[in-house]
């Protein structure tokens, strides 16, 4: 079912096309151009409120500069369907985030018009101050670089360092602050609190609009006129506004605020800072979900990302299911974490802007004093956690596996070099799924498993979560305790297990078996017992070892594994290189075994996007793929049976 776009939507193929619209179509077009956004969605699904939040920013953007010459780096990218639909990509914009499909983010690879891939937040800056200087350096003063950051991502200490960098740099960027008081969940922080005292302050505003008035009255006296302007604009801010410097101690000319949502306005006003040189911030109110009433009105963190929906009454289209389903393991964790922390008056929860992702939002609801968001602000996440551990608290330190890579160094240094006990769950480890490359939770075992001091555990299933969160928070002496857990559901409907002690650096043997030993590691061992059942039926009898922690291996059971087996296959979900497989075979040659191995996990290249069980079979580590790896072992015991 293609999506038809309205009458002016579908003459657009590129920004040259929209800027052959009359400024007074402008309004038609957004309106045209939200509807496409939510037909789509409704459909298709993914991420909804962001995009409908800068529609009209989006399209003033490409009516005023010149694009792809002139470059948009967006931050995040949730924001980015419109940009794409203006940019030739409205004819496939079905396929969004399907396999094989298009980005659900920017994406160098897949349009010149995108000028910086993305996927994480607060990048944007840095990057656009990097082509803005690289436009310099070639003397190229005209061209434009645009970064478009929420005020969410804005929390992200990259963004500040850029900023910091921008204001001394000279250089032609401009940065737009998309506020509309929201990430995915809502914003937290001194800066929410600051750019709430600005939009808010009616005295400060009504000035505001005064000066630039009379700044567009007279900038056609020329240069000397407007740097007056701005000198009395900087006055009357600061004297109205105690905190109004802060973008401007940076050096950075701040205008604003401005309504995003009118975008004759936008126009307008983009077209005045374009001819203004050096680094400087427009502030643009957003409405997230805008254009959408159940969107626009209701729960945003829910419009996020909704999933398929009917358009016209706005209810979010779920399966359902006649027997009961497995939770989410991201559930199991925000659930069993309360139970803990009602025994144990020790433990408390951190999450770096992701309550709901995590479900760390059930601790802060039950507990409030005891769970902390910090905001989009990793490195600070674990630094915080090992301050709280040094006295003598247990915190549960809970970072998506693709954002804790921003936070590796805080890992070593703060945390595993002083041997504090801060425990790390990551979720989303291994595919992500749509989300894609950004977000493939790949490398933590490679990473982490790399750090003295560090414990890595992977459940296989719901109670094992539980049994590893319970030994977790049991005294021991220093070391970070790393639990890592997939996207999406587990295997157990009756997942309220009574928690008990994992002897740390212990596996389980799921299976006795002969010729050939699987060893699995987390989720993806229950792959392994789907094809052992699948096995079995073609006379193949392979061993199965979940083996639970990488870091320390279980030696004992190795030792077992490799004095019987010759032939032996590892499986992961994340990357092989230095991964769980790795760290099997350096234990094979350190102990002087030899065995045929074979290790299925994540390739040394670049996945894509797509389902999870897509991305699993393109890596031959589903069930067919584990099913092939032993048959393709052990083809001369099929010949003699």
């Amino acid at each position: 079912m293609l999506i038809e776009p309205g009458k002016l939507l579908a003459k657009i193929n590129s920004p040259e096309d929209l800027k052959k619209l009359d400024q007074t179509q402008l309004v038609q077009l957004c309106d045209e151009l939200r509807h496409f956004i939510i037909d789509n969605v409704s459909v298709y699904g993914g991420h909804f409120g962001a995009s409908l939040g800068v529609v009209e920013l989006t399209v003033a953007l490409h009516y005023i500069f010149n694009t792809p010459k002139d470059q948009l780096v967006w931050d995040v990218g949730h924001q980015a369907y419109g940009h794409k639909i203006l940019t030739g990509r409205k004819d496939v914009f079905h396929t969004n985030r399907m396999y094989k499909g298009m980005s659900g983010f920017p994406k160098r690879k897949e349009s010149e018009y995108d000028a910086f891939g993305v996927g994480h937040s607060s990048t944007s800056i840095s990057a656009a101050l990097g082509m803005a200087v690289a436009s310099k350096y070639k003397g190229d003063d005209q061209q434009q670089h645009i970064a478009i950051i929420g005020d969410g991502a804005m929390t992200g200490g990259l963004a500040f360092e850029g900023m910091n960098h921008a204001g001394v740099s000279n250089s032609n960027i401009l940065i737009i602050l998309n506020d509309n008081c929201m990430s995915i969940d809502p914003n937290v922080g001194a800066l929410k609190d600051y750019l709430t005292d600005i939009t808010t302050s009616h005295t400060y505003n009504k000035v505001k609009d005064d000066v630039w008035n009379i700044l567009g009255k007279i900038s056609k006296f020329g240069p000397n006129a407007r740097e007056v302007i701005s000198k009395v604009e900087n006055s009357i801010k600061s004297l109205l506004l105690s905190q109004s410097n802060m973008f401007e101690s940076l050096n950075l000319r701040y205008f604003g605020p401005v309504d995003g949502h009118d975008v004759n306005h936008l126009v307008s006003v983009l077209d005045d800072l374009k001819d203004i040189k050096g680094p400087k911030i427009l502030h643009c109110i957003t409405t997230k979900g805008k254009g959408y009433a159940p969107a626009e009105n209701g729960n945003k963190t829910t419009w996020h990302a909704p999933g398929k929906f009917d358009k016209v009454s706005g209810e979010i289209r779920k399966k359902v299911h006649e027997a009961p389903q497995p939770p989410k393991y991201q559930d199991v964790f925000g659930h069993t974490l309360v139970e803990l922390a009602e025994k144990n008056d020790k433990i408390t929860g951190i999450t770096p802007a992701m309550p709901s992702g995590s479900s760390m939002n059930i601790m802060m609801e039950a507990m409030p004093d005891r769970a902390f968001d910090v905001g989009i602000a990793e490195q600070h996440a674990v630094t915080f956690s090992a301050g709280l551990a040094t006295q003598g608290l247990i915190p549960f330190c809970n970072i998506y596996s693709t954002f804790m890579q921003r936070a590796f160094d805080q890992v070593v240094h703060d945390v595993c070099i002083q041997d504090l006990p801060v425990n790390f769950c990551l979720d989303r480890a291994g595919f992500a799924g749509a989300d894609g490359p950004t977000h493939h939770g790949a490398y933590d075992i490679a990473y982490m498993r790399c750090i003295p001091n560090m414990i890595i555990a992977s459940p296989m299933n719901e109670a094992e979560l539980r049994d590893l969160m319970y030994t977790s928070q049991l005294p021991r002496e220093g070391k970070a305790f790393t639990i890592r857990y997939p996207r999406g559901q587990g295997v157990m409907p009756e997942w309220r297990t009574p928690m008990k002690e994992i002897a740390i650096g212990t596996g389980r043997k799921i299976k006795d078996g002969e010729d050939v030993a699987i060893l699995t590691i987390g989720h993806i061992g229950n792959y392994a017992v789907e094809a052992c059942e699948q096995l079995e039926k073609e006379g193949l009898n392979p061993a199965h070892y979940d083996m639970r922690f990488v870091k320390p291996l279980d030696e004992k059971m190795l030792h077992d594994i490799f004095s019987k087996y010759k032939k032996v296959i590892t499986v992961e979900d994340g990357c092989l290189m230095g991964g769980f497989g790795s760290a099997v075979l350096e234990f094979m040659a350190e102990q002087a075994y030899a065995a045929q191995v074979k290790r299925l996990g994540i390739p040394d290249r670049i996945v894509e996007h797509g389902e999870q069980i897509e991305l699993h079979a393109e890596c031959n580590f589903d069930p067919q793929g584990i099913v092939a790896a032993v048959v393709a072992m052990t083809e001369g015991v099929l010949t003699n049976k």
